[in-house]
């Protein structure tokens, strides 16, 4: 496989989950380890690591920067991760999937032709943080959208590939998020830790 040149990963990790009682959604616990400590696993070869979001507990050499103002959204979350980038080419990652494989985040560099590339899921859904981009693409895309708006206002203004991974034989997705109870149970029962798993401390 031809060398792949280095990359930074943004982590968007704010915010709280009002469906899941209101907690730190990338502390919450799946598999004896915090979704956030297992995406950041996932991108230990990145050259650089940033966690945008409050005070959390993150893995050493990772860097936590805070949206400008605090809480305002993804587009201001984004632009402060890709203020501390240095790199040509940055994954942007949700801090919620307990189950992302530097496989698959290799995969998407791989594929990066145009500006980005994103995955879509079995459902046919595109993933918005789970995708992997030019640096300046990105960083120019998300200056031009002024004040809250949904992160496709932004990637909606660049040249984007979708790849559909092949769906896992067993075990869940990659791609899989945790965004309500009843998924959150269902990602800690396939990882094998209890449902009422409290969060563990950062893993690298």
């Amino acid at each position: 496989m031809e060398e792949l040149p280095p990359y930074a990963a943004v982590v968007l990790a704010g915010g709280r989950a009002a469906r899941l009682g209101g907690q730190r959604k990338p502390q919450l616990d799946v598999g004896g380890r915090t979704m956030l400590a297992a995406v950041l696993t996932a991108v230990a070869g990145a050259a650089e690591r940033v966690v945008v979001g409050p005070p959390q507990p993150v893995a050493p050499g990772v860097r936590l920067v805070r949206e400008d103002p605090p809480g305002g959204g993804p587009v201001p979350a984004l632009a402060a991760g890709l203020a501390a980038v240095g790199t040509g080419t940055v994954a942007l990652l949700a801090g919620d999937l307990p189950f992302l494989t530097t496989d698959l985040v290799d995969g998407l560099r791989a594929r990066l032709v145009r500006d980005g590339v994103l995955v879509v899921d079995e459902a046919g859904r595109d993933q918005y943080l789970l995708g992997v981009w030019r640096t300046d693409a990105l960083r120019s895309a998300a200056a031009s959208v002024p004040g809250p708006a949904p992160l496709r206002a932004v990637l909606g203004r660049l040249a984007v590939d979708r790849w559909s991974p092949p769906t896992p034989g067993a075990g869940p997705a990659p791609w899989t998020d945790c965004d309500t109870p009843d998924e959150l149970a269902r990602a800690r029962a396939a990882a094998g830790s209890p449902p009422s798993a409290a969060a563990a401390p950062p893993a690298d």
